[in-house]
């Protein structure tokens, strides 16, 4: 969630009062919706004291229900509540004429989450020691099951494609239902030895089920989750954390994708002939053509 401009949103003490407001819902999981609510109000920070339930609702787009249920989740006993937490936390307002002290626009404020995000994953993995071994154990399994639902299955369906270049046997799981466990039970009879899972919030029941599942089979396995204290924590053998961007009404997952290519990396130090793998598969994209240089 994020700060607007000081002009947009109707006087230059609304920044105070939007960054009090987003340290406030940032602190919850908030759904799609509620995150619509929160960013409205911070839009609105200068009026959300003194909004009603149905005020807030008309002008975020959803319904009343859905405002009392943001208050709900925000661990107040109503949106009432909520309005009287927010008298109580409102600033004075800033002498006009004092310039903001923030002034990026939402879309910004998104971007700026990331790189944040991003140089907590550098400052991670200024310790290689977890990257490395997790990329050990997935280039020594064969076949490489690699698992992500819902919101993950874009990160496991781009390390599935890579990772196919330079490994032998990469099976993308990113579907779930009943078949998940045969096919689970299917990669290990193949010899599979490990299971790269791509957690990320909301995190699916089915997905924590599954990690369970592989490692009563005997998987081990390695999970690129938001947090360390993510639900599939532990269920994971190897936990490689990487924070979720949440200022958009949808997760961004900037730093779990690039810490997908880090493990990708690591993993082709344990394979080698990954270069000759890349460098075959360069010389037949060449011959048919594949990629317009």
């Amino acid at each position: 969630m994020a700060t607007e401009n000081a002009t947009a949103t109707g006087g230059a003490g609304t920044d105070t009062a939007s960054a009090r407001l987003m340290k406030l819902f940032e602190a919850h999981r908030l759904t799609p919706t509620q995150r619509r609510i929160a960013h409205c109000l911070v839009r609105r920070a200068a009026d959300a004291p003194f909004l009603s339930s149905v005020e807030v609702a008309e002008l975020a787009g959803v319904s009343q229900p859905s405002v009392t249920r943001f208050a709900v989740a925000l661990g107040f006993d109503g949106y009432p509540a909520l309005r009287r937490h927010l008298r109580e936390v409102a600033p004075a307002a800033v002498p006009q004429g004092r310039p903001a002290a923030d002034s990026h626009n939402e879309y910004q404020e998104a971007v700026q989450a990331e790189i944040e995000n991003l140089r907590h994953l550098a400052a991670l993995l200024a310790d290689p020691a977890p990257v490395a071994r997790a990329g050990a154990l997935l280039a020594a399994s064969r076949p490489l099951p690699v698992l992500g639902l819902r919101a993950a299955a874009a990160q496991a369906r781009g390390f599935g494609y890579f990772a196919a270049k330079v490994h032998p046997d990469v099976r993308l799981l990113d579907e779930g239902g009943s078949m998940l466990a045969d096919r689970v039970d299917a990669a290990v009879r193949a010899g599979a030895t490990a299971l790269l899972c791509f957690a990320l919030p909301r995190h699916p029941r089915e997905v924590v089920d599954a990690l369970e599942y592989a490692r009563s089979a005997g998987l081990t396995v390695v999970t690129v989750a938001d947090s360390a204290f993510a639900p599939v924590a532990a269920h994971s053998d190897v936990l490689l954390p990487a924070a979720v961007g949440t200022g958009l009404a949808f997760d961004t997952a900037c730093a779990p994708m690039l810490l997908g290519r880090v493990l990708l990396e690591a993993m082709c130090d344990g394979l080698p002939d990954a270069q000759a793998r890349l460098e075959e598969f360069d010389a037949k994209a060449a011959a048919q053509g594949l990629f317009v240089e």
